[in-house]
């Protein structure tokens, strides 16, 4: 089994949930936001390029704008092989997990 890294997780997650509208600026806000973590564009568009050469990711080119410059943004979109990689990293998640009471980590008496 080939297991995602979390920060790919975390964007696959990201372009998951902003559909349509996910491209460098938007996928790097979702990053930050639920990890409480800012990347730099540079370490995003890495992690964007490692999962377009795995598979997981398509992307196409959106129309130039004067507001970029004449410069077109990048949409990436999940292809089938993402979303079953998301699909296996939730059920081992919930494999994991399973007989673990919500209580347990609360009355741990170890440091």
């Amino acid at each position: 089994m080939d297991l995602l890294t979390r920060l790919e997780e975390v964007i696959l997650m990201s372009i998951w949930r902003l559909k349509d509208g996910a491209y460098g600026v938007t996928i790097n806000r979702a990053v930050s936001k639920v990890t409480e973590k800012e990347y730099s564009m540079g370490a995003l568009y890495f992690s964007l390029d490692q999962l377009l050469r795995k598979g997981f990711v398509s992307k196409s080119f959106g129309d130039p704008t004067p507001e970029r410059g004449g410069r077109r943004k990048i949409y990436y979109y999940l292809t089938r092989e993402g979303k079953n990689a998301l699909q296996t990293v939730r059920d081992l998640q919930s494999s994991l997990w399973e007989d673990v009471p919500k209580f347990e980590f609360t009355n741990n008496k170890n440091p």
